[in-house]
């Protein structure tokens, strides 16, 4: 009990629950790991009593929680359960103070009467603001939306602190209906593209889309900054940072600089093009995987000719606004760039006064060479910004009602800029994942390291708000991965079996108030990814504060009751429907049973193929009967792409608010982007958009696609014709 008791006062799970009526307790070995990893010795009796006895002092001597907030449509003045005769003082975002000397009410609890705000140099003043009254509690309505900080002091001296978040009632929500694309974007080449799918193709194909069949919204994968260094992990779900993106996707022709190139390095610069032609002939004329490491080693070569021109007044005063707008954030991950070129980026091997951020900054104002290197990698975050830009700014032209969908991955890698540059808000020896359920047995272990909760609380939640101000900037939506970590994640402990976890506890209500406040602030819709085991009352939760959530047709059945697919009247309406995502076989594969057969190639199957086969046709054949029996595959059955057409029909008649089309099932691809599951056995990541024979399809090929066309002109008429639903809600 007083382990447990322990483990509960710092967030961390003792059992948990993976189904209705089941229980399972968790390993005593790593409910210790985990509070090893918060700094909270229990290894033995003794340490344990120790830390018991001061977390429970810690708790009774605290005024305040570590963060409070305070909903838009929350009470205006909430009970703080503070001694009467407190004083409370709030300094907003921008400085300003406002100070609410305490009375005791008639009922003797702790009421308040607020002045007027101040200046932080400025005396207190005594006169209350409009529509206050002496004696009355704390008016929070009244505060800015922000990030406050909450100071409290007691008539007998004891001081309290606290963040204090003040969040609108939800997030921005869509306006009417939109339907759009899911795209993955490395896989999407043009005839201009050096390997892998660019920015510039991505704004070629958001024009196209919007202006031709009048596309709200395109969504691609996440774009952050990959670990250097050759081989390259391909996923793009294990970044080295989150906070900024890969240069590997720009479009290099796009350079302003590009064309300014002297003619002495005209010659570098042409060789360079002919190694790029190569590459994209390579995927596309060839069949070959695409070479993420070969992509980059020829994009480097080219921008560091590019970075031999000297930028322009103009350019020059844009950059120095970027760096200083960017500011430290950027210096480390552009620091940590140009050590891992001459260290590797295992920073953890890196000689000792480089592993520390401000200790390697006066290494590298001590070596030119090195600065000059974080300089080239602040100019390509700089490059990459504005390409991203370029990319939402021709979304918006063309008429998309959200625009690009970002995407935000749950972790980074252990090795990589995020985890050296802010370390200390990272648990060591702990790893994210997934306990054992109906897909995975084993359960999961991600290979990512998890934040402290305990850690962001002390920061006011700094390195989370400025991880959702960069991704933001861009978006005109932002997809969060594994939306339900922001509630609670499955910490392994290193050596441990993916089983061997538990669940840690996040503040689950300051990480969403957060979220809807810097979305409101990019006026961004927000989507979570909540597929998979989520906890009771965390999609009830999420929905109320405006976060749409995924559903995914082959997932969505009636499974407390009959177990048949749900009517399409019974799905969700504030959520993203779609056919298919990039961890599930094509809508192809599907039909054809090819995903089976795949699978038991790879030893992937749990059973006997006829067997597996049997059951998934029987499958395919109850939906194509709901679709026949609703109308909605007048074609008939035995069309591939009609059939195609037929789901997407039905996820257009479907309240959700957001329809996306996952881009291979407009071709009839047939290969999974990713299988989970596998490593070297399966090319995840790497594989172009293709037809149903694998051929590679170039953008320019998709869009002369009749296909293609098809499908997109079937969801332009079904969800164009159709109203917002009932109760929508536009912000």
């Amino acid at each position: 009990m007083t382990l447990a008791r322990l483990a509960e006062l710092h967030g961390v799970a003792t059992e948990y629950a993976p189904s209705e009526g089941v229980t399972v307790a968790v390993p005593e070995a790593t409910v210790v790991a985990v509070l090893r990893a918060l700094d909270v010795d229990a290894s033995t009796p003794e340490a344990l009593a120790a830390a018991l006895g001061a977390a429970e002092r810690a708790a009774r001597a605290r005024l305040l929680a570590p963060t409070l907030v305070h909903w838009r449509d929350g009470p205006a003045r909430p009970a703080l359960g503070l001694p009467p005769g407190t004083r409370l003082t709030v300094t907003t975002e921008d400085g300003t103070t406002v100070t609410w000397p305490t009375v005791t009410g008639p009922t003797g609890s702790a009421v308040t009467s607020p002045t007027s705000p101040t200046s932080p140099t400025s005396p207190t003043s005594p006169t209350s603001p409009a529509g206050a009254s002496a004696g009355a509690p704390p008016d929070w309505s009244a505060l800015p939306l922000g990030v406050h900080r909450l100071a409290a002091e007691t008539p007998d001296g004891r001081r309290g602190a606290a963040t204090l978040i003040v969040a609108p009632a939800h997030a921005p929500g869509p306006e009417g209906r939109s339907h759009g694309l899911l795209v993955q974007l490395y896989s999407l080449l043009s005839a201009r593209s050096w390997g892998m799918g660019d920015l510039g193709d991505l704004r070629e194909l958001a024009d196209w889309a919007g202006r031709t069949h009048g596309t709200g919204f395109v969504q691609v994968n996440p774009l952050h900054a990959a670990v250097p260094g050759a081989p390259t992990d391909p996923s793009p779900y294990r970044p080295s940072s989150r906070r900024f993106p890969d240069p590997v996707h720009l479009r290099i022709e796009d350079v302003p600089e590009y064309a300014l190139l002297g003619p002495d390095r005209r010659e570098e610069l042409e060789a360079v093009l002919a190694d790029a032609g190569e590459l994209r002939e390579r995927v596309i004329g060839k069949g070959a995987l695409i070479d993420r490491d070969a992509v980059w080693a020829a994009k480097l070569r080219a921008l560091e000719l590019i970075h031999t021109v000297e930028l322009g007044p103009g350019r020059r005063a844009a950059y120095r606004d970027f760096l200083a707008e960017r500011g430290r954030a950027l210096e480390d991950h552009a620091t940590y760039q140009a050590l891992a070129e001459r260290h590797g980026h295992h920073w953890r091997r890196w000689p000792e006064e480089l592993r520390e951020p401000r200790a390697a900054e006066a290494a590298v104002r001590a070596d030119a060479e090195l600065a000059a290197r974080v300089d080239f990698h602040c100019r390509l975050a700089w490059l990459t910004d504005g390409q991203l830009a370029a990319a939402a700014d021709t979304a918006r032209r063309a008429g998309m009602a959200v625009g690009i969908v970002h995407d935000l991955a749950v972790g980074v890698h252990p090795d990589g800029s995020d985890a050296w540059a802010q370390r200390h808000v990272f648990a060591a020896g702990m790893s994210v994942g997934a306990p054992p359920d109906a897909f995975n047995a084993r359960g999961q272990d991600w290979g990512l390291p998890p934040w402290r909760p305990d850690a962001l609380a002390a920061e006011g939640y700094a390195p989370y708000r400025g991880l959702l101000r960069e991704l933001l900037r861009h978006a005109g939506a932002l997809r969060i991965d594994h939306v339900m970590g922001l509630f609670r994640l499955w910490w392994v402990p290193e050596g441990a079996e993916p089983a061997e976890g538990t669940y840690v506890r996040h503040d689950a209500e300051a990480m969403l108030a957060l979220l809807v406040l810097e979305a409101h602030r990019a006026g961004a819709l927000v989507i979570g990814e909540d597929l998979g085991t989520v906890e009771p009352g965390v999609r009830e939760a999420l929905a109320r504060r405006g976060v749409l959530g995924t559903s995914v047709l082959w997932f969505e059945r009636d499974w407390a009751g009959t177990g048949r697919p749900l009517p399409p009247e019974a799905w969700r309406p504030g959520c993203v429907a779609t056919a298919t995502t990039h961890d599930l076989p094509p809508t192809a594969a599907r039909l054809s049973g090819a995903h089976v057969t795949l699978r038991h190639r790879l030893g992937l199957l749990p059973g006997d193929l006829e067997r597996e086969r049997a059951r998934d046709a029987a499958e395919t054949a109850e939906w194509l009967g709901l679709l026949q029996r609703l109308g909605l595959l007048p074609e008939g059955p035995g069309d591939e792409a009609a059939e195609i057409r037929a789901f997407h029909r039905f996820l257009a008649a479907t309240p959700a608010r957001l329809v996306g089309m996952w881009l291979p099932d407009a071709v009839g691809d047939r290969r999974p982007q990713n299988l989970p599951g596998t490593w070297d056995q399966y090319p995840n990541w790497r594989l172009p958009l293709a037809d149903p024979d694998g051929q590679p399809l170039t953008l320019e090929r998709l869009a002369a696609s009749p296909r293609a066309h098809a499908l997109f002109r079937t969801l332009a008429e079904e969800v164009g014709a159709r109203t917002a639903p009932p109760g929508a809600r536009s912000v």
